[in-house]
């Protein structure tokens, strides 16, 4: 499977296309033989499920910084 991401205005779609990803960038994969074109909203919600995680681990890391903080500034 091949997969690459690009502007959207890079493709020569036909217009009944070409409106509906107009501003955006899209990925573009190969399966066997189909071509899907999708639009991609962000890079963040397109990795979000890579690794694995119980959704915790943001909050976790900004509560170790708050204490290296309070403990660095004595606060």
């Amino acid at each position: 499977m091949t997969s690459v991401v690009l502007q959207a205005e890079a493709l020569n779609l036909p217009e009944i296309f070409s409106f509906k990803f107009r501003g955006k960038k899209v990925e573009i994969v190969e399966r066997g033989d189909a071509i899907v074109i999708t639009p991609v909203k962000s890079p963040i919600e397109a990795l979000h499920g890579m690794f694995e995680s119980d959704g915790h681990v943001v909050d976790r890391y900004l509560e170790r910084k708050q204490v290296e903080k309070e403990l660095e500034y004595g606060n």
